[in-house]
């Protein structure tokens, strides 16, 4: 006798984890370009100062607040703005490469999802560093910015003549905030906690920070969440696999239930 119960739904596949030498192979040759992007665009002084000059007076069009207004509150105790000068040296880098680390141990698809985005947002990034030169409002005289980290350290950059390491004139868009709301978003998205929404604090004090230190205008962060906002539309996130556990099936109203037995001919 068969018994009739619901065939069990197909699990998903976990996701085949990446292999971990082509990945980090990957990852170094988007860094790679990313440093050597920012290199091309040097040599663009003029045109970067014109353009932070035009930035400048697009904001004040606009009515965007003032960016001396968030300096003047990191400015009211020099363990304040330094703390806000380590947090824009330090944890760039090392929180992306942390975030990634973790979502290719524990979530494979996700992983490949973000590696996406991030690669798409930091290709664009580089091409409109080359075509929209831009120098930082710390640069920028007669704002009544002042650069924090060369004043109350520690500072990442030398003088922008002599910096073999990176470009400081690339500063639109941000990919500081773009990164930094990546993180927030695919954290978000890979789990479950009812807690996850606090990663978004991880963008908003990066927000903070960079402005507030003269490193972006606000343009700098509006234009990174656009673009990031456009990569995300193309490129979707993964559902995560629900478990499903099979349910025996009711017999059929005037059908015997399986594994009953009717006595043939009874009661003629």
């Amino acid at each position: 006798m068969k018994a009739r119960t619901e065939p069990a739904e197909a699990e998903p596949d976990a996701p085949a984890r990446p292999p971990l030498v082509r990945e980090l192979l990957l990852v170094a040759g988007l860094f790679l370009a990313y440093k050597v992007g920012r290199r091309l665009a040097t040599g663009h002084t003029a045109e970067a100062f014109r353009n932070a000059h035009h930035v400048w007076d697009w904001e004040r069009a606009l009515g965007l607040p003032d960016e001396g207004t968030v300096q003047s509150l990191l400015l009211h105790g020099d363990t304040l703005v330094h703390a806000a000068n380590t947090y824009y040296a330090t944890v760039h880098f090392p929180a992306t490469a942390a975030f990634l680390v973790w979502l290719y141990l524990r979530r494979p698809a996700h992983y490949v999802w973000a590696r996406r985005v991030l690669a798409a947002l930091t290709g664009a990034a580089l091409v409109l560093h080359l075509l929209f030169p831009l120098a930082p409002p710390r640069m920028l005289g007669g704002t009544g910015l002042i650069d924090t980290a060369r004043i109350y350290g520690p500072s990442v950059y030398g003088p922008p003549s002599t910096d073999q390491l990176s470009n400081q004139f690339a500063a639109m868009p941000s990919l500081h905030f773009g990164w930094a709301l990546m993180l927030a978003v695919g954290l978000i998205a890979a789990t479950r906690s009812r807690l996850r929404w606090l990663w978004l604090l991880h963008p908003l004090l990066t927000l903070l920070v960079i402005v507030g230190t003269a490193n972006h205008y606000w343009l700098d962060v509006i234009v990174a969440a656009a673009m990031l906002a456009l990569a995300l539309a193309v490129a979707r996130p993964p559902h995560r696999p629900r478990c499903t556990v099979p349910r025996p099936r009711r017999p059929e109203s005037g059908r015997p239930a399986a594994g009953r037995h009717d006595l043939v001919g009874a009661g003629r």
